[in-house]
């Protein structure tokens, strides 16, 4: 059996990585969570993951800003976008991201992108 795909959950709500990381350990993957863009960009230093879950609107440094930094040391990792606030699509920092997923309390959209990324 092959090595269990990595996902990275950077979100400021601690609810929110706790059930994402429940959510997606139960799929068989790995999971681990940062609770600032900040503390994500550390972890991706430290760990390879094959996917980073990233929400934008976070006290200190904001998901837009992370992506950036992300995109410009790691362009080949997949980001998805996980934010309450469907507006900043149109922001064309956010493009970069391979997919913008709004937060919602179904998950099944934010899975079933996740599963097309990493499971194609």
């Amino acid at each position: 059996m092959g090595q269990k795909k990595r996902i990275l959950v950077i979100d400021d709500e601690v609810n929110i990585c706790e059930l994402l990381s429940l959510e997606f350990t139960d799929l068989g993957y790995e999971v681990s969570t940062a609770n600032s863009a900040f503390n994500g960009l550390l972890s991706l230093k430290k760990q390879a993951v094959d996917l980073v879950i990233l929400d934008i609107k976070m006290p200190g440094m904001d998901g837009i800003e992370a992506l950036e930094k992300i995109i410009s040391t790691q362009n080949n990792l997949p980001v998805i976008i996980h934010s309450a606030y469907s507006h900043f699509k149109e922001n064309y920092l956010t493009w970069s991201a391979t997919s913008y997923v709004i937060k919602s309390g179904n998950l099944t959209e934010l899975k079933q992108t996740v599963q097309d990324i990493l499971n194609p």
